[in-house]
């Protein structure tokens, strides 16, 4: 009571949680000695993991939960840091190390992968020293890496960790086990966003036989994988083929799972993309509606899988050339994006970066300029330099300048974004290879007004 009085604590009625002042908590800390210290860190780091599981299976209310916890979540991470590298003092050992593999899934969820990186390798090699390279909890971690290397755009380490993932799995499940297929699955991922479409329909349809296999054909994870099939189908421009498995996919989900479901409404919102690729764009609306209207009535306005069709609802009415009613969208998916995932979150900077990309259509090139920097600042400090995304705004940054007639700096920014492009997706790829053409265009364009070789003078 007497905290109370010093209004050095306060109950928050709203939320049934107790408010501590930092002071208050740094007094305890200092009391405890070495040994109590790093017991009340274990402690806190695996009540934290627990709270975690137990929110991982309520989508509508996972983010929020997960927000609300966020300073303890910041502080039970300062904790774990504290702790020696294979601790294991209260004999709760794997309960400790699977807490902190789940803190770092969430890093990653959140966008933070640096901080991801750091406590999935804390918990991955206490996870080896005490439980063994093959054991599952072990592996959970391994795939983990992997996901966070996915994530930060650096492909090579994230097809390193997912064959390791792969190899462990095959060796103690089989390779029909739904683990082993999960990450058959996620390697899949890896070489599509490469842009190896055939190798990534391979190693998608060994995850479909498999869970054909295993599951039955109309379980919900054999359906996600024709999903999947689907979604390079229709990356590689075969819209009629990749609808006509999305409506197959569509019509037993509606059956079995129900049309509210968020596997049946992201089936619906993945139609509502072949028709926008299509420029069916009243058809593509009328799909993304009818997703956002299941979305936001089982997840709620501001989840983040209901944002990402507010967002491309935006992209619809930009292309239909309604430039306001598109930043209005665009507005309110960086809204609750800024809410619920933070301003530095990769999909709030997506939102933030084709919002600049509207600018620069409008040839408001200062403003345009303006937001690209913001996105290209918050991609460089989450993702890195040589990230796919953070690419993608240094080539925008080149063509604003470009527009502008300031074809020097373009060519500066082009070159920039080629080289980063070359190193992270290969010269092959056709993000690369279109980045190469701008580049020799603005060269040539540059030499035929100056008669100059940029080749050999250099741009500084």
């Amino acid at each position: 009571m007497k905290l109370f009085s010093f209004s050095l604590a306060r109950r928050k009625a709203s939320e049934d949680a107790f408010w501590i002042h930092p002071v208050v908590h740094a007094w305890a800390r200092e009391r405890l000695n070495a040994h109590f210290k790093i017991q009340k860190a274990e402690e806190a780091v695996i009540l934290c993991g627990q709270l975690l599981r137990q929110q991982s299976h309520k989508p509508p209310e996972k983010w929020t939960f997960e927000r609300r916890i966020w300073p303890h979540i910041e502080s039970v991470e300062r904790s774990l840091k504290t702790l020696p590298r294979f601790s294991n003092q209260l004999g709760k050992g794997e309960i400790l190390f699977n807490a902190a593999s789940n803190m770092g899934q969430l890093y990653r969820n959140h966008g933070l992968y640096s901080q991801s990186i750091y406590l999935l390798d804390w918990s991955l090699a206490s996870q080896e020293h005490f439980l063994g390279e093959k054991h599952n909890s072990t592996l959970s971690t391994v795939e983990g890496m992997a996901w966070a290397f996915h994530d930060k755009g650096q492909y090579e380490k994230a097809l390193e960790w997912y064959r390791r993932a792969l190899d462990g799995r095959e060796e103690t499940l089989g390779n029909d086990h739904l683990q082993t297929l999960s990450t058959v699955n996620n390697i899949a991922v890896v070489f599509v966003e490469q842009g190896e479409y055939e190798k990534g329909l391979e190693w998608y349809r060994r995850a479909l036989r498999g869970r054909e296999k295993t599951l039955g054909k109309e379980h919900p994870s054999t359906l996600g994988t024709i999903n999947n099939i689907a979604g390079v189908l229709q990356e590689q421009g075969k819209n009629q083929k990749a609808l006509e498995m999305y409506r197959s996919v569509l019509d037993v989900w509606e059956m079995t799972l129900g049309k509210k479901h968020p596997s049946t409404l992201a089936t619906v919102h993945n139609m509502a993309r072949v028709f926008f690729e299509q420029r069916q764009y009243e058809k593509a609306l009328e799909w993304y509606r009818r997703a956002l209207d299941g979305r936001e009535r089982t997840l709620g306005k501001d989840h983040p899988q209901t944002l990402i069709t507010v967002h491309n609802m935006a992209g619809v009415y930009i292309e239909q050339e309604l430039r306001e009613k598109g930043l209005e969208w665009y507005q309110r998916a960086l809204d609750g994006r800024e809410k619920t995932l933070g301003k530095d979150h990769p999909s709030t900077l997506g939102t933030v970066n084709n919002m600049a990309g509207v600018f620069q259509e409008q040839q408001q090139y200062a403003k345009a300029l303006k937001w690209y920097r913001r996105a290209l600042l918050g991609r460089e400090k989450t993702l890195g330099k040589d990230h796919p995304f953070t690419l993608g705004t240094v080539n925008n940054i080149a063509g604003v300048f470009y527009e502008q007639g300031q074809y020097e700096k373009s060519l500066e920014w082009y070159r920039r974004a080629l080289k980063g492009r070359e190193k992270t997706l290969g010269k092959d790829h056709s993000v690369t290879l279109a980045t190469a053409n701008n580049t020799a265009c603005v060269q040539d364009y540059l030499y035929a007004l100056t008669g100059t070789d940029i080749n050999q003078v250099g741009i500084h």
